[in-house]
């Protein structure tokens, strides 16, 4: 990596210009630990000069093996929860090398927003390949994919912040798909068909995490641009 390693402080403060001026240093402990985390492999990666584009590509053929392997015998959901924990991981150190090694950029951003869509399409196709049902799964797809879509368009209309941390973020989608797949795989070593009850009770979780954070962020978008 080129020039002095940034230290903590100085990479947090960097990465709050990135996202909305939100400060990871006043984050609970475990958004702080993984943002901990990720700025150590990001600047172990940098050093050794691993674009932050290919960490992000490594991370989307993650999410793509994800409903691959979901349906194998006998433990597809937990190598599936797998390659959602190690894309998940990806997400964060792509965007770590970026900030440690001076290399954020526009296209980057576009980039890595466009990996976690079909990432997160990904999973849900998983879900449905697990039993859930369609319109399930299509409401949760809908409902994040117009979570970040009114973020965008908000910063876009003039709103400066993130607007608000709302139940329906990222990490909380990531938390729902890798904890119900290793839920829906423990319920399949019971009996077979409760893998499809219990997947869809996950849907259904993620449709109202989404649809809630979506209410939280659009009243904090109301406030910010009136």
């Amino acid at each position: 990596m080129a020039g002095k390693r940034l230290d903590w402080d100085e990479y947090a403060t960097a990465w709050a210009r990135l996202h909305g001026d939100f400060d990871p240093r006043r984050a609970a402990p475990t958004v702080q630990g993984w943002l901990r985390f990720a700025y150590q492999i990001g600047h172990l990666l940098g050093r050794f000069r691993v674009p932050p584009t290919a960490v992000t590509v490594v991370g989307t053929l993650f999410c793509v093996v994800v409903p691959l392997v979901v349906l194998r015998e006998p433990a597809g959901p937990f190598i599936a929860a797998g390659f959602v924990l190690l894309a998940a991981v990806a997400d964060s150190v792509d965007g770590a090398i970026a900030v440690v090694t001076g290399r954020t950029s526009r296209l980057g951003y576009v980039y890595d927003s466009v990996a976690d869509r079909v990432g997160e399409a990904a999973w849900l196709i998983a879900f449905w390949l697990l039993g859930a049902p369609g319109p399930v799964v299509v409401a949760a797809g809908a409902l994040s994919w117009l979570h970040e879509y009114v973020r965008a368009r908000s910063v876009s209309a003039g709103m400066r912040e993130i607007g608000a941390v709302t139940v329906g973020e990222r990490p909380s989608r990531v938390l729902v798909a890798l904890v119900g797949l290793v839920v829906a795989g423990a319920a399949r070593l019971i009996q077979f068909d409760l893998a499809a009850g219990t997947i869809t009770v996950v849907a259904v979780v993620w449709v109202l995490l989404a649809g809630f954070g979506l209410v939280q962020l659009l009243g904090a978008v109301r406030r910010a641009l009136l």
